[in-house]
């Protein structure tokens, strides 16, 4: 993953905030929206790209295209950069190679812990019974 050809085939759109803000939220564009084609994307091999995909599948339109915002601040400088900054991390999060589990046994002491468990309730059930029977 080259981080620096990634930066540069981000595509940012600027659009109206959601919500309260009266006269200066109505004015002005601050939420700022990325915009990165997983597929076309040069800074990228091949089976990065298909765990990008597989691991960010909610978040990629049907296009191909990986989709996020930001509304955090009032000011669209700084969503800009919060937003570059979620990407960076949400990439890199889906790209590390989970740990493959080690299958294992049951240790000889849990095996005799279980029985003897086993053992205790069955004697407590018999307990129960009548003895006459």
């Amino acid at each position: 993953m080259d981080e620096s050809i990634l930066l540069n085939e981000l595509e940012f759109k600027a659009v109206r905030s959601s919500g309260p803000g009266g006269q200066h939220a109505n004015k002005i564009s601050t939420k700022v929206e990325l915009s990165f084609d997983v597929e076309a994307s040069e800074g990228l091999l091949e089976n990065e790209k298909a765990r990008i995909s597989k691991k960010l599948a909610s978040r990629i339109t049907k296009e191909g295209i990986l989709k996020m915002s930001s509304e955090e601040s009032r000011s669209q400088h700084s969503n800009k950069e919060i937003v570059i900054q979620n990407f960076i991390e949400e990439i890199k999060r889906s790209l590390i190679k989970p740990k493959p589990r080690k299958k294992t046994k049951p240790s000889k002491a849990s095996k005799i812990k279980r029985l003897k468990a086993k053992k205790r309730k069955s004697e407590i059930k018999a307990n129960r019974k009548d003895p006459l029977k």
